[in-house]
């Protein structure tokens, strides 16, 4: 098959699309309906994964979990990592910690670790704004914790520091570059990116990568914009008003291309 990083000859047909994501589970996935829709092969593959700091790396921050009376958790990884390094520390959190979440499905994550009955957790509804007013509330009485990775959102640590919050942000886990050098002797019509970090991956793994023929898709505007600083073509993007999810921008994208194709 052509190399992933050589000049592809095809037709202008979107037939094969990989997914810079891992592989949903369940059956139910736009991806899948897209895949059956338009008859063409969608495959899926995380370009980048998180791996915990070690316990001595931790050490060197010099943060004590026990130092803080409320832990903010923004995903599961977060949720996760926190709760490994504690296990390794040997710390236990006090019945009395409060919890902060981004989402209900975090803080349902977060039962795996603490009972609810005897934790005060909150959690917002995914939007920051909701976020803003849970923190504020607390704002006077908690010192807080902010478990994250080395890639993060500013959005949450600038809010905490503009309105001098007492807080730490501690890096738990980083976020990594996969290998993917079994693609490289395989080409997808069309790649799709949701994160600088994917872009990053693609040129660690493929640092000769040209886009030629290959069709690029990318989520958000900060992912838009380092395809484009690196003088690559976006030919599909979202979120868009037409096209708020990015299954449905490429359903839209496909659509339109493939039936000129056939024509």
């Amino acid at each position: 098959m052509d190399s992933l990083v050589k000049k592809p000859i095809i037709d202008r047909a979107v037939r094969s699309i990989l997914i810079s994501q891992p592989k949903p589970k369940g059956d139910r996935n736009p991806y899948f309906d897209l895949a059956q829709k338009h008859n063409i092969k969608i495959d899926f593959r995380s370009f980048i994964h998180v791996e915990g700091v070690s316990p001595k790396e931790f050490r060197k921050s010099k943060v004590n979990p026990l130092d803080y009376s409320a832990i903010i958790f923004t995903s599961r990884n977060s949720i996760d990592h926190f709760h490994d390094i504690c296990d390794a520390l040997k710390v236990k959190m006090p019945q009395e910690t409060k919890y902060v979440c981004s989402s209900e499905a975090v803080a349902l994550y977060l039962q795996k670790f603490i009972q609810f009955r005897k934790r005060k957790v909150s959690f917002g509804n995914g939007r920051f704004d909701r976020m803003k007013e849970l923190l504020n509330k607390l704002k006077s009485t908690e010192n807080f914790l902010l478990p994250c990775s080395d890639v993060r959102n500013a959005q949450l640590p600038g809010f905490l520091e503009e309105n001098n919050f007492k807080y730490k942000e501690a890096i738990f886990y980083r976020t990594v570059c996969s290998d993917l050098s079994d693609l490289a002797d395989i080409f997808y019509d069309m790649i799709v990116f949701f994160s600088p970090s994917g872009l990053r991956s693609l040129y660690q793994n493929f640092p000769d990568f040209e886009q030629n023929n290959t069709r690029i898709a990318a989520f958000g505007k900060a992912t838009r914009e380092a395809v484009e600083e690196h003088n690559l073509r976006v030919d599909v993007s979202a979120p868009a008003p037409e096209s708020p999810s990015m299954a449905s921008a490429i359903d839209r994208y496909v659509t339109k291309v493939n039936a000129a194709a056939v024509e």
